[in-house]
């Protein structure tokens, strides 16, 4: 199908300051021109832009989407230790339909939102996959790994079988990432399989690290080193690609460490607060050289998948966390777009709006109160657009959401499904 959307607003992320009137044009999947429609174009379908804003879909380089299902669930505890300790026994119910049935509640979310791509850590992958395909998003499937070298080793064979179909049907927008959750839930041994996979399969190393105090002091005091050092000092983190979640407490020497390397922070401002981890001092490790892509943690810590709360919340941060470097708006929206894109090993094919590239954008509505009048569409898309502003969601150059209304999945259904499965498990 050929598209066309007129007369909108357009915000390419190419360059800082750079936004402009104008059309753009998808041919199949991919975005065929951008500006002025050329001769011999003829469009299937026209979308009126005007009032319009245009730009890349976001992306969320850290969730656990399947845990909306625990959302304002436990939101009193003190520590990320704490909030765990009442997790985990919840987590060991659930079967692989529960799972299923609250992926489909995070996609749902993650479209409303304008987010076409996630990276995901949780169980039963497969099932996060489905709701993937269903919702016509693209995800990178993490596996996850918990505790002793020969359990993961069978995980592992296990998961990439059951995720094979997904992975062939998906079109490439779904692929695997290799996900050992924590230093402190997994053995050396672990990572270093993890590693070893991740550099024969050519993807991404997705985990936790540095998260708070505590796992600090904890490796500190067992290794004398702090955890990236560790993940260094066992050969996990050379010679691959790699995306550190959270790192909100490093030392200069772990800045130096990991700007040498090809990893990525991802920043989860909301879910580090919320749980009392601390504030990452993001503007620092710009600073450093390190890529800062944006998550929003699982909607069980946070509480939602709203990515531009969380750039709105990251850049409020970025200007008090007592760093003599300010976050500019642009530089944020680059962590939510085209950071993740790099991220992920995807910049050549999204995280911009650019021809030649897949068709990932998203249309906001800009006839609202609070974004009258506009001024800065960076200052604007940053610090006053809503999850509710985005009207239109199109991946792949498929429309996943046109005004508001649902193209992939059924709203409603899934809302009733999620509000049974809940009262279910709370029963076991």
């Amino acid at each position: 199908m050929k598209l066309r959307i007129n007369n909108t607003l357009i915000v390419p992320m190419t360059q800082e300051g750079l936004y402009f009137k104008g059309d753009i044009g998808i041919d199949g999947k991919y975005i065929s021109w951008i500006g002025k429609q050329p001769q011999g174009f003829e469009a299937d379908r026209i979308i009126d832009g005007t009032g319009y804003l245009a730009m890349p879909s976001l992306i969320n380089s850290h969730t656990h989407l399947s845990m909306g299902l625990m959302r304002n669930y436990k939101d009193d505890l003190p520590t990320l230790q704490a909030w765990l300790g009442e997790i985990f026994p919840i987590e060991d119910k659930l079967t692989e339909d529960d799972i299923l049935k609250a992926s489909r509640l995070g996609a749902l979310e993650l479209i409303q939102g304008g987010t076409t791509l996630f990276t995901d850590m949780y169980f039963q992958p497969q099932a996060t996959a489905q709701a993937s395909l269903e919702a016509g998003l693209r995800a990178s499937i993490g596996v996850t790994l918990f505790g002793e070298l020969s359990d993961n080793v069978e995980r592992m064979k296990e998961r990439e079988k059951l995720l094979a179909p997904y992975l062939q049907e998906a079109d490439g927008r779904i692929v695997l990432n290799c996900a050992p959750h924590a230093i402190y839930t997994c053995t050396k041994e672990t990572y270093q399989y993890a590693a070893s996979w991740t550099r024969e399969h050519q993807t991404i190393l997705h985990t936790h690290l540095s998260e708070t105090e505590k796992e600090v002091q904890d490796c500190l005091s067992v290794h004398k080193l702090t955890p990236p050092q560790y993940l260094s000092e066992i050969g996990v983190l050379q010679d691959l690609k790699g995306m550190l979640a959270h790192c909100v407490h490093l030392t200069e020497s772990d800045i130096a460490l990991i700007s040498s390397l090809d990893m990525t922070i991802v920043h989860n401002p909301s879910s580090n607060l919320k749980l009392g981890s601390g504030i990452a001092p993001i503007a620092s490790y710009i600073k450093g050289g390190i890529p800062i892509a944006l998550g929003t943690d699982g909607a069980s810590s946070n509480n939602n998948l709203n990515m531009f709360e969380e750039m709105h919340i990251a850049s409020l941060l970025g200007r008090v966390s007592g760093q003599t470097t300010k976050l500019k708006p642009y530089q944020v929206l680059e962590m939510a777009t085209k950071n993740g894109a790099m991220a992920m090993g995807l910049q050549e094919k999204i995280g911009t709006l650019e021809v030649g590239k897949e068709a990932d954008l998203i249309l906001i509505d800009l006839q609202k109160s609070h974004l009258t009048p506009l001024n800065d569409p960076f200052s604007a898309l940053v610090y006053a657009t809503q999850a509710s502003d985005v009207a239109t969601v199109i991946c792949q150059g498929n429309i996943l959401m046109e005004n508001h209304a649902m193209k992939t999945l059924n709203e409603n259904q899934i809302l009733r499904d999620v509000n049974d499965t809940w009262a279910n498990v709370l029963q076991r």
